[in-house]
Order: C-alpha cells, then sequence, then structure tokens
C-alpha cells in the first residue's frame, strides 16, 4: 500500500502541535492540572508545554475564540501524546477519576489509550504502546481495532506510585486529522511527504507511519467530506511538526511535495506546507 521511491527516513516522529486558544490562562491551567504538562516559556498571549527537555504544545491565545464543535470541522481530531509506560497510563489513569475529569478509553491492540478535551474542545489522546512483538499484522496490514479497555487492569499496572505530571520519556507519539477525502490524502502524505500505509481497511479512515510503527499519522473522513476547514476565529490546531534526522531529508521530503504542486514556504524554522485541507505541517530537524 505504498509507492515506489524516497520513503521518510525510520527516524521520523512527530514533534510539537500548535493551538489556538481562547483563554490561555484557563488553558495553562487545565493542561498543568489535568495533563501535568509544565511550563517552559511564557509571554503576552502565548505559552508552550512540554515535560523536561521536550516541548509538546505551544499554546497561542485568540481572545474569545470558538469551541470546537465535535466533528464540525476539517483539521484536528486528536494530537497524541505517548506515555513511556503501561504503569505511567495507569497512574494517570487514577489521577483522571481523582479529579473527576470527563474520559474515554479504548484497547486498540497495538496500544491502550485515553481521550479527552481541553476547554476548547480540542481532542487530546494520551496513551501507551503494546511491545512491538505483540503487534499482529495479516495480508501485510497492521491489525488495529477499537475494543473497550481493561480500565481496572490498566489501574493496577499503575501500582501505589502516585501521579505527578508527565514523566520523562513522554513524546509526542501521533496526529489524528480530518481530511475531505482519503485518497487525496493519502496522495499528499503517503505518495508525495513519504509515509508508509499501515491500516487502510479500518472504516473511514487512513493510518500511516515510518519506520514500522503502528502510525505516526491517522486520516479519517468522519466529519464528512464537505465539512468546512475552522475560521480564523476557532480555536483549532494552527500547525503541527514531522521532525526528520537532518537537513537533507527535510529538503527531499519537501521537494517532493512542491514537485506534486504543493506550496511550501521555508524559514529558519524549517519547512511549512498547508496540506489540501489548510492544516498546516512544519518539517524540520
Amino acid at each position: 500500500m505504498s509507492p515506489e521511491g524516497d520513503r521518510l527516513p525510520a527516524t521520523t516522529h512527530v514533534g510539537a502541535v500548535r493551538l489556538q486558544v481562547a483563554d490561555l490562562d484557563r488553558s495553562i491551567g487545565w493542561y498543568e492540572r489535568v495533563l501535568g504538562l509544565r511550563v517552559h516559556a511564557r509571554r503576552t498571549g502565548w505559552a508552550t508545554l512540554g515535560v523536561p527537555g521536550a516541548p509538546l504544545v505551544e499554546l497561542v491565545e485568540r481572545p474569545g475564540a470558538n469551541p470546537v464543535r465535535r466533528r464540525a470541522h476539517l483539521g484536528l481530531f486528536h494530537y497524541a501524546i505517548l506515555l513511556p509506560s503501561r504503569a505511567a497510563l495507569g497512574q494517570f489513569l487514577r489521577h483522571l477519576a481523582s479529579i473527576d475529569e470527563p474520559v474515554g478509553a479504548s484497547d486498540h491492540l497495538v496500544s491502550e489509550a485515553l481521550y479527552l478535551h481541553d476547554p476548547d474542545g480540542l481532542g487530546i489522546e494520551v496513551y501507551a504502546d503494546r511491545p512491538r512483538s505483540a503487534w499482529q499484522h495479516h495480508a501485510g496490514e497492521l491489525t488495529i481495532d477499537t475494543r473497550p479497555l481493561d480500565i481496572q487492569d490498566v489501574i493496577a499496572s499503575g501500582g501505589e506510585t502516585a501521579w505527578n505530571g508527565m514523566p520523562a520519556g513522554t513524546v509526542m507519539g501521533h496526529m489524528h486529522l480530518h481530511v475531505g477525502n482519503l485518497d487525496r490524502g493519502a496522495a499528499f502524505y503517503r505518495d508525495g511527504l513519504g509515509f508508509d500505509a499501515t491500516v487502510w481497511s479500518y472504516p473511514g479512515a487512513l493510518f500511516l507511519s515510518a519506520g514500522g510503527y503502528h502510525h505516526h499519522l491517522g486520516l479519517n473522513t468522519w466529519a464528512g467530506e464537505d465539512a468546512p476547514r475552522p475560521g480564523e476565529n476557532d480555536a483549532r490546531l494552527l500547525e503541527w511538526e514531522l521532525i526528520l534526522p537532518d537537513a537533507d531529508s527535510v529538503e527531499k521530503a519537501a521537494a517532493r511535495l512542491q514537485e506534486a504542486g504543493h506550496g511550501a514556504d521555508s524559514s529558519a524554522d524549517g519547512v511549512r506546507i498547508p496540506d489540501p485541507w489548510g492544516t498546516t505541517l512544519l518539517l524540520r530537524t
């Protein structure tokens, strides 16, 4: 399910996400209290949060921005924070229960996941992977499902250790986007950018990765092919980072997309390229 030609390097991974929010103080409070992220830097209308040594979320304030209505717009479905262990996931789940924070939960066979929404309604997944040796394939396709999570077993895996915020080793694991068409999404992210397809028969979705990971990127049409883009005054994903190992890899990936007719904007930060629905991807080292 992946074309011949240049592919993304196996060490490619997702970096930080940049989000537009309505109230910076409110968002920082929630991200600290609920997720256990720490503020790395802050100035008027802007802040970055993450774990030691790893910024994960950049917040940009647009006062009064409209909250997200689920599956109403193209763009962000959720961004996904990967914890370093199942024990950490269990400790986080016990913490959510202790503060009475609403949460969804699923077992995807390759991972165990929790789902939340921030104060603006932006979707967040927090998950832990199962060992790659436990992942299964059928006819070349990775087996992913959505099953009930064994909540009590996950909590038990955390032992008696109290949650003390996102631990060192936490990273941004993957992105999941609403798109208008899976074929066009595959043309941009698989054929152009260079991801490999890992799952293509999940209803209304396509999962893509580099280096054999279960997915660095999920695409879905669950908002509907005619769903609008978010507006300038909506809470939304402004851009997300894809980290490549060197400048040559960035240049090659950007060139493939440019050859396919997509505009690119180079700066000191890296190369920014909007996908067919206006979601900005930042390629950088």
